[in-house]
Parts: C-alpha cells; structure tokens; sequence
C-alpha cells in the first residue's frame, strides 16, 4: 500500500509549517540532516564562498537562523563587509531542500553573543580557544586547547533574519515547489513555483 501523502504536499501554507517545523526540530536534533546546512556568503574578493555550519538557533516568529562562528575567520569577515547571505538545507530521507535568503548580523560582545556561549557546549566552545584564526598557515597540526574560556574573545554568534524561503519536496508522482517571500513589513506572499 502507498504511503498517504503529505498535506503540506498540495497546501502551500501547510509548506511553511512544515518548513518551519524542521528547522525548528533541527536545533536539538543533531541527527537531523538540517542541522548542519551549508552558509554562502562573499569572500575578501567578493567570490561566493560556502561552508557547512551548525544550526543554534530558530524563531519562526522573527524569522531568524542563528549559527556560530570564529570571529576572526573569514566568513565573519565576509559577512561584516556584506551582511547578504543565503543558506541551504538537505534531507535525503525526507526529500526535502530548503534555500534560505538574509541578512546576517555579527553579535560580538552583546547579549545575544553572551547568551549562545552560555548556552554551548564546552566541546563547542573548545572550537573557539585555538590560538591561531581559522584559515592561519601553522607548522603543525596544533594541540587541543584545555581552556574553554580563552575562546570567548573569538566567539561570534551569528544572526541571519531572512525574507525568503524556498521549499522543494521530491516526490516520485510530482516535485512540489514553493517560493515564500517576506516583505520589509513583514507581509507574506507564498506561490507555487516549477521545480
């Protein structure tokens, strides 16, 4: 017997809840695929350069991301010089890609940069203790460092309020597709769009 299928498959508003209900599944469930999208952002010569981040943070409301970061790297960098940013979501089981188009803003010394090194892991915050910057040529592979703490001055956590999400599901009997644009007020418009 076939599985039924999916509400959201033939209901764009039931699309988004969908959405929205993965993404916000994926912060604590690190065996979601969705937890660790890929970011693409400009480089220092203005190429587009991606990179595989975790994701720390929802809030369907505010429609914000949140990922960390080494403010020193080159993705804080890029994202300081051009705050434009667009992320992208796989899950092969589910059959579902997300893209994700923002804004992104650096929280440095803040209440939001307290609040996620507060709430990281001391396995997370040991990304941010290296004495060198991400990307630094070193003459060796270097020690892992034993204080967590020394890392906070480099730890940047990373805010992405985006306006425009789009959802693609793979489904054998017909690919769904729909494009969900924010206005700068806030105001919705959600079409099917061709896969």
């Amino acid at each position: 017997m076939k599985p039924a299928r999916p509400a959201f498959a033939d209901d764009i508003m039931a699309s988004l809840h969908e959405a929205f209900r993965l993404l916000a599944d994926a912060v604590p469930n690190r065996r979601s695929p969705l937890h660790t999208p890929t970011i693409a952002s400009l480089d220092d010569a203005g190429a587009p350069s991606l990179r595989t981040v975790v994701l720390r943070g929802f809030d369907a409301e505010a429609r914000t991301l949140r990922v960390h970061t080494d403010r020193r790297s080159d993705k804080a960098r890029g994202i300081a010089r051009d705050p434009r940013v667009m992320m992208h979501f796989y899950d092969a089981a589910l059959h579902v890609q997300m893209r994700v188009a923002g804004r992104a803003t650096l929280h440095l010394d803040d209440a939001v940069a307290d609040a996620a090194w507060a709430g990281s892991q001391r396995s997370s915050r040991m990304c941010y203790a290296a004495p060198d910057a991400p990307s630094a040529i070193v003459p060796a592979p270097p020690a892992a460092p034993q204080d967590t703490e020394v890392g906070r001055p480099h730890f940047a956590a990373v805010v992405i309020g985006f306006h425009r999400l789009e959802w693609l599901w793979l489904a054998a009997a017909g690919h769904q597709r729909a494009r969900f644009i924010w206005d700068e007020a806030g105001n919705l418009t959600a079409d099917w769009i061709a896969p």
